[in-house]
C-alpha cells in the first residue's frame, strides 16, 4: 500500500511561512509501525526548500504532487484549517479512485466532509484507528467498494 501524506502547509499565511509540520512526522511513525510495507510518501521531505523555490520550480512540484495524489492509493490528508493545495490533493486522488483518509476538525465543511472516505477529527483519533485496526479495516471496505465499482 502505498500513502501519500497531504497536509497544510502554507495554508492562508500571505507570507512565505509554514505552519507547523510536527504532524507529519507523527503520522509517518504510527503508518510505518502499522503499515510495515508501506510506501510513504512526504512532499515537505524533499522539498524543505519549497518556499523559496521560483514559479517554475515550484509549478513543477506542485503538479508533480497532484499527480502523484491519482497513483498513490491513499492520500492521508491533515486539514486543521482550510488548505487549497490539500484539497486539490483530496479531489485528485477522490477522482482516480484512491482512498482519502482526512484528519479535521472541520466535519461540516463540505470538501472535507464528502472526498473523505474517513474522517477523524485530530490526530489521537487517527492513532486510536490506526493502533485499533479500523483504519485498517476502514481501507480494506474502500478498495472492496472501489473494486466493485461503487
Amino acid at each position: 500500500m502505498r500513502f501519500f501524506l497531504a497536509g497544510i502547509m502554507q495554508g492562508s499565511h500571505q507570507t512565505a511561512l509554514l505552519h507547523p509540520q510536527g504532524y507529519r512526522a507523527r503520522i509517518a511513525e504510527l503508518l510505518k509501525a502499522h503499515f510495515p510495507q508501506a510506501e510513504i510518501y512526504d512532499p515537505l521531505a524533499d522539498h524543505t526548500e519549497s518556499l523559496d523555490y521560483d514559479d517554475q520550480r515550484g509549478r513543477e512540484v506542485f503538479y508533480h504532487h497532484i499527480d502523484l495524489c491519482r497513483e498513490f492509493d491513499v492520500v492521508l490528508a491533515f486539514v486543521p484549517e482550510a488548505s487549497m493545495g490539500t484539497a486539490i490533493e483530496m479531489w485528485e486522488a477522490r477522482q482516480h479512485g484512491r482512498a482519502v483518509i482526512t484528519v479535521s476538525p472541520m466535519h461540516l465543511n463540505w470538501a472535507v466532509k464528502f472526498l473523505s472516505d474517513a474522517l477523524y477529527a485530530d490526530l489521537d483519533e487517527l492513532e486510536t484507528a490506526i493502533r485499533t485496526g479500523a483504519l485498517a479495516a476502514r481501507l480494506q471496505q474502500v478498495f472492496g467498494e472501489r473494486a466493485a465499482g461503487r
